[in-house]
């Protein structure tokens, strides 16, 4: 007996650029909003931040003297490296998730561009709203 028979599966999905990167959105059933593959790491707030905790070393060794002095070698915006370098007064817990791509859906590189408390708790209470 040699019958063919198709079985059509649907997946409903959505691909959305995140960091430079597509990414595959599937439906959260329960709560019905779209979220991220699991440890999908926002490349681009993770590169943010790691330029952040660098310029703050070299700042810390010596290399470099101010903000100033950062923006002029590296041909950038004086602010821009001052919100970076602002990223570096983040909680640790809140920095781990970024980097495993945890992070609450409402991080994003713009929002901490904005000035963010400097109390770990605050940031928490602040993360958990979102």
């Amino acid at each position: 007996m040699n019958s063919e028979r198709q079985i059509e599966i649907r997946v409903p999905i959505a691909l959305r650029r995140r960091g430079g990167r597509k990414l595959i959105i599937t439906p959260d059933t329960e709560e019905g909003r779209s979220v991220g593959l699991p440890n999908a790491q926002d490349l681009t707030l993770v590169k943010a931040i790691a330029r952040g905790f660098r310029w703050r070393n070299l700042i810390e060794q010596g290399v470099y003297e101010s903000v100033d002095e950062i923006a002029a070698k590296e041909k950038i915006d004086r602010s821009y490296v001052s919100r970076l370098l602002r990223m570096t007064l983040l909680a640790p817990d809140i920095v781990e998730m970024v980097l495993a791509g945890k992070q609450p859906r409402g991080i994003k590189l713009q929002m901490l561009k904005r000035p963010i408390p400097y109390c770990w708790k605050e940031q928490r209470e602040m993360f958990r709203e979102l």
